[in-house]
């Protein structure tokens, strides 16, 4: 058995173990001044120093970062304070009349010391929207960012040593053995938010302590449009979907699904759409990011050297500079089946389509992959919409737009199978950083202690009609 107390990071573990209970405590009012604290540094001290990580990162224009960084997590604060009172009260369920003279609740108590694992595509966004659900819930918490944004991680773990005593939050900077000697540590709960890959290996070490996970993950989220849709609004919109962040969203269109009789409008309309949101060269368009890192680069390159070799036509695009590690926004037709375009989750600004007849055929093509992240669909016939519901399976998903359902935390976000496991957002984050402890209280005589042993005809005379009536 490993000796945990070699583990670099096993001091900050227990003194979080230690002070999980007075956290664990801490009223919903002590929490909301935690959330203002960290509200208060997203928006005002440290904003613009995060606009120039990100972009210093990956060229994420000002505006993006604002939209996509800074704004959910803003509005995951604003939700958590506004709820949090009501989400802490025991919940009084019904007894059955079976216990009669006992009432139920359930408690919504803190897990304990929970580890969040978050990625670089946007790290502000998911490392701190996950700490507000765990702030809300009362737990302590150690923070591990990518090392592929390392200016956004050094932002973040100025703001968690500003805000926070290591005993309750914690950041540790750092390469992969970083998460290797953490996942090692028996944490309450893991949370965490990456490939399928890598979140089979965290859901394996979280295994041998039976610490529970939340995996955020991702795959190929498809996108389908009947011949009913209004296809300018949907190339528009499919636009930004896609190319918001270089592509490089979890939840972004990873293919689009095309009735066959679009194609050539479909073609035109995108073409020109592009311009309009990048101009005619998007290497010098101001709103338009680039790709992480060479490694990445050199990936989604490859994607189009294959697809200029076999029987894929590129429609738009295609361009790169692996000085600026920038690809230009591409539009693929017909890739075949067995390439990395359609196999891999593409995570970059390329998309591929592929046309059908029928409706049956996107949906069985889709159910022949693993459970998408998200799916989205483009039509004005409900009867085809509740059809592609109704016949497939994701974790979440927009109808005539994409990305959306993510900034409203109301709903449940979170992937099913392969692209995930549990949801987080609003209450959802709340109660996955919360364990639900079931609990009775007995305030007067009830009929099951008229059962106790000796057991007599007469007590079985009352299980009878308890078995029959209650």
């Amino acid at each position: 058995m490993e000796d945990l107390n070699s583990n670099p990071y096993h001091e900050v573990f227990t003194r979080q173990k230690a002070n999980q209970f007075k956290i664990g405590n801490s009223t919903y009012k002590e929490r909301i001044k935690k959330l203002d604290a960290l509200k208060t540094a997203l928006e005002v001290n440290y904003k613009q120093k995060i606009r120039e990580a990100m972009y210093a990162d990956f060229k994420k224009p000002f505006l993006e970062t604002d939209l996509t960084e800074i704004y959910p997590v803003l509005t995951e604060i604003k939700f958590a304070k506004n709820n949090l009172k009501s989400w802490m009260k025991d919940q009084k369920v019904d007894t059955p009349l079976a216990l009669l003279g006992a009432s139920s609740y359930i408690v919504y108590e803190p897990k304990g010391v929970c580890l969040i694992i978050s990625p670089w595509n946007f790290p502000i966004n998911l490392t701190f929207g996950p700490l507000v659900s765990a702030i809300a819930a009362g737990n302590t918490v150690i923070i591990k960012p990518s090392e592929m944004t390392p200016n956004a991680s050094k932002v973040m773990a100025d703001i968690v040593k500003d805000l926070f005593q290591d005993d309750e939050v914690a950041l540790f900077e750092g390469e992969v053995e970083v998460s290797e000697n953490l996942l090692k540590l028996p944490f309450n709960h893991i949370f965490f938010t990456g490939s399928p890959q890598v979140g089979k290996i965290v859901m394996k070490a979280a295994s041998k302590h039976l610490t529970s996970v939340t995996l955020e993950l991702g795959g190929k989220s498809p996108t389908i449009i009947d011949d009913s849709a209004n296809l300018e609004k949907a190339v528009e919109k499919l636009i930004f979907g896609k190319f918001t962040n270089a592509g490089q969203t979890c939840i972004a269109p990873d293919y689009v699904l095309l009735q066959d009789t679009l194609e050539e409008k479909f073609k035109s309309l995108f073409k020109e759409k592009i311009k309009t949101f990048y101009t005619d060269n998007a290497e010098a368009s101001e709103s338009y990011c680039r790709i992480v890192n060479a490694k990445h680069f050199e990936r989604l390159t490859g994607y189009i050297e294959e697809a200029k070799h076999n029987t894929s036509t590129i429609v738009s695009g295609g361009a790169s500079n692996s000085s600026d590690h920038f690809i230009e926004p591409t539009l693929v037709f017909d890739a075949p089946e067995d390439s990395k375009l359609m196999q891999d989750e593409i995570f970059g600004p390329i998309l591929p389509v592929k046309t059908f007849t029928s409706l049956q055929e996107p949906v069985d093509y889709i159910n022949s992959k693993e459970k998408p992240l998200a799916l989205y669909i483009y039509s004005k016939s409900s009867k085809n919409i509740d059809f592609i519901i109704s016949n497939t399976r994701a974790g979440s998903g927009c109808v005539n737009h994409n990305l959306l359902q993510f900034l409203n935390h109301n709903l449940p976000f979170g992937g099913s199978n392969n692209s995930g496991i549990g949801k987080s957002h609003g209450f959802f984050g709340f109660e996955a950083f919360s364990n639900k402890r079931a609990m009775m209280k007995q305030h007067t005589m009830g009929a099951t202690d008229l059962l106790t042993p000796p057991y007599t005809n007469f007590k079985q005379k009352l299980i009878d009609l308890t078995l029959k009536w209650f």
